[in-house]
């Protein structure tokens, strides 16, 4: 690995393989099964037709990608987004088996995508293309097998069509295949709130360990969809005031405060949150260098780099995207004593209640929505403090701590298991 950054999916792939590495030597991980967890278990490439609205056909490109499953059935979501491709689902897979480990479920880690603008396809040509990627990777998922769950411009509705999909083709309803479903078809209460939650639960933990009152703090969001938007009301309930936020049409900022409740029905009008009243307008590149105690990156991936680290003025970072942080920037945040809660903690809330809701699934139960948040709590709050006890045992970055905790475990079980024959 070079010190250059790379831009794109190769960068993600770069990323992920570079953060590995750094977490094998904390660790002292022997070189034989670095070189296992630097690979993906199962690749799946999937070239298919979908009828249109007009009636003529369109051909499209998915993936499904299981990076590891010795710790058990894989995990992951489903993203159609027009950048997707092979590199950057391999990178997603490989965080999701740290994700699942470092919050300690029983769980290796898988991600899928199909290559597409649903911005631009209407809800029915978007349920044709689900359910026929379903049908193209159905011998791959299943409840013991490979649980997928929403991500990128996916939904509750988009689980329950892969859900009815993959239940015809069995000839029972399968509620356990997937997890994110509508709680109508076996969705658990809480799981929509949940990364957002994850995001909260982490910053909580992460303020009362640098003595900071949240009720007298400044937070930016960037992104404001089913992570920062959850993320900005539940902060904003509990007194931190969000004076930033953006989504992908561009960011609005008051230095004294947006009315989160406000913004959300604007951009529910508008679809988008530019010319909130009360607010300038400002671009997502400039949000990220606001003024602020608290910067909640919950976009896409590659947004803070070596560039724009050195001009961030956050104390803390809570990462509510994967891999919105560059290897090179966090060395340079790190130098800057900025407190990173890296992605593979702050926004493994998702995945916890993923696995209760696949748990309830399994067992036909249906947990209330307080039980939900307090076992999320109590996860969260044991997986930080083992994250930041090791980075400070070890004195490196929080990634690299929640990295070599997630992959001594995973080792761990690769060990154990043995390779056969």
């Amino acid at each position: 690995m070079t010190g250059k950054e790379t831009s794109g999916s190769a960068g993600h792939l770069d990323m992920a393989r570079k953060q590995l590495l750094q977490a094998a030597q904390v660790i002292d991980l022997e070189d034989d099964l670095l070189r296992v967890l630097l690979e993906t278990k199962r690749e799946l490439t999937v070239h298919f037709p979908v009828k249109m609205d007009d009636g003529s056909f369109k051909m499209f490109t998915g993936y499904r990608i299981q990076h590891n499953v010795n710790r058990g059935p894989a995990k992951g979501g489903i993203r159609y987004h027009p950048d997707v491709d092979l590199d950057e689902v391999r990178a997603l897979a490989m965080w999701m088996t740290w994700k699942a480990a470092v919050v300690n479920i029983p769980y290796g880690g898988a991600k899928g995508g199909v290559q597409c603008d649903p911005k631009s396809m209407s809800l029915a040509e978007i349920e044709r293309l689900t359910r026929r990627y379903t049908w193209e990777i159905s011998f791959m998922i299943g409840p013991d097998r490979d649980i997928p769950a929403p991500d990128v411009y996916t939904n509750a509705q988009t689980m329950a069509w892969i859900m009815d999909t993959y239940s015809i083709l069995k000839g029972y309803s399968v509620p356990g295949v997937v997890t994110g479903k509508p709680i109508g078809l076996g969705g658990s209460l809480g799981r929509l709130e949940a990364t957002g939650r994850g995001c909260l639960l982490t910053l909580i933990r992460a303020a009362k360990v640098l003595g900071m009152d949240l009720n007298k703090t400044k937070c930016v969001i960037q992104g404001f969809g089913n992570v920062g938007g959850v993320a900005a009301r539940l902060m904003s309930d509990i007194g931190v005031k969000i004076v930033g936020v953006s989504d992908s049409t561009g960011g609005v900022y008051s230095p004294n405060g947006l009315d989160v409740q406000a913004l959300m029905l604007h951009k529910c009008d508008t679809n988008s949150v530019l010319d909130f009243p009360g607010s300038d307008n400002i671009t997502n590149e400039e949000l990220l260098e606001l003024p602020c105690d608290i910067l909640c990156p919950s976009a896409l991936g590659g947004v803070i780099t070596r560039e724009n680290a050195p001009l961030i003025k956050a104390k803390i970072i809570v990462e509510g995207a994967n891999g919105p942080t560059t290897t090179d920037a966090d060395d340079i945040l790190y130098d800057r004593n900025v407190m990173m809660v890296p992605d593979i903690l702050a926004n493994a809330g998702g995945v916890t209640v993923s696995y209760f809701e696949w748990v309830q699934n399994l067992q036909e139960l249906l947990w209330s929505e307080e039980e939900v948040n307090h076992r999320l709590e109590q996860i969260m709050f044991r997986s930080f403090d083992e994250v930041y006890r090791l980075s400070q045992e070890k004195k490196v970055h929080m990634r690299t701590a929640a990295l070599a905790l997630g992959v001594n475990r995973v080792a761990q079980a690769t060990r154990l298991r043995g390779i056969y024959p």
